[in-house]
């Protein structure tokens, strides 16, 4: 297949687009760069697939309608997954256009690419974030999700109900995908294994929110890129039991599907510091902190449904996912093991 992986210099949209292309695939990879956080690091994952046989890159911000259309009409994608947005819960609060921007008016545009340019199917992010308020655990895609707590997670809903628009009115197979906190190698500046193994090297201690009470259904992204390409490859159908009278936000009369993934598996975030710990050999210095505002307390991901359909297995343990991404910080920021500082 051709497929068109917007934010494909992220830090899951690289993962994707280096499977796609194992696998024989042709891969459009599509990214705008922009400087939320370290555009090098951007730079460097883009510049590992640009060395790939069968990626061709382009240099395009899904808020520029007529620059998408443009890709959609010369590399006429089988398929798409989009990934690209304006990702941070807290960064919500202090820059909302940004949100509205990349992840309404620029799925609106991608919507619309694929309805003129007639893709096959689309697998788009969505996050664990739109549970907002819930405490039903584990977090289930048959719940009605209305009490968002930041404007990230609204936009993110937003492209759930967006999704399913264009599906019921145009037979689109749309296929969102609620990511429960992703991290590894190449993760992204701001998430927080990457800021504690910096600050922890460092010797800085390190703010610890909610007073160390949260618990994340943390996701190694091999185990999310495994699902995100088993969904690929099964486009939606509209499903034959799906009743208005009882309707179930899981799926539709219309080619449509939610998923949650996410490891099932929920870990203190004080279990995933110390593990962190471990791995570094360092005890870090903690601050805690009173819950800030856009977070929630707790997330699980109930992936049955991901499970029965395309056969997802998550299987990385938090011991092993921290491992390799202290490996490639190391390597990546040149550490040395015995100082352990940056060089």
């Amino acid at each position: 297949m051709k497929v068109l992986v917007t934010g494909a210099a992220g830090f899951i949209g690289s993962f994707v687009s280096h499977r796609l292309l194992d696998r024989g695939d042709e891969v459009i990879g599509l990214d705008n760069l922009n400087d939320y956080y370290d555009v090098t690091l951007k730079e460097a994952r883009l510049e590992r697939l640009k060395r790939r046989s069968g990626f061709e890159f382009a240099f395009v911000d899904i808020a520029d309608r007529n620059g998408l259309d443009a890709v959609f009409r010369s590399g006429r994608p089988d398929r798409v997954v989009h990934l690209a947005a304006q990702a941070g819960v807290r960064y919500s609060l202090e820059n909302p256009q940004a949100y509205v921007d990349a992840n309404v008016t620029g799925f609106l545009n991608v919507l619309e690419a694929i309805r003129t340019h007639g893709t096959e199917h689309l697998v788009y992010a969505s996050t664990s974030s739109v549970y907002g308020i819930h405490t039903n655990m584990p977090f289930s895609v048959h719940d009605g999700v209305d009490h968002p707590v930041s404007l990230y997670a609204a936009t993110k809903k937003t492209n759930e109900l967006m999704a399913h628009t264009y599906s019921h009115l145009f037979g689109i197979p749309c296929t969102g995908l609620r990511f429960f906190t992703v991290y590894g190698p190449w993760g992204r500046p701001d998430m927080a294994l990457f800021t504690f193994t910096k600050k922890i090297l460092a010797r800085e201690p390190i703010d610890i929110f909610n007073y160390g009470n949260h618990t994340r259904d943390f996701t190694y992204v091999d185990d999310i890129v495994e699902g995100v390409v088993r969904v690929l490859d099964r486009p939606a159908e509209p499903d034959s039991a799906w009743s208005s009278d009882r309707p179930d936000a899981f799926s539709s009369s219309a080619p449509y599907r939610l998923y949650n993934i996410g490891s099932n598996n929920p870990v203190p975030l004080l279990t995933y510091v110390e593990v962190l710990e471990q791995t570094l050999g360092i005890e870090a210095e903690k601050n805690l902190l009173p819950l800030q505002p856009g977070d929630v307390p707790d997330t699980y991901a109930d992936v049955q449904d991901l499970m029965r359909d395309v056969g997802y297995r998550p299987d990385t343990p938090v011991e092993t996912g921290i491992r390799a991404f202290v490996a490639w910080y190391k390597d990546y920021y040149d550490v040395d093991d015995i100082a352990h500082n940056v060089r």
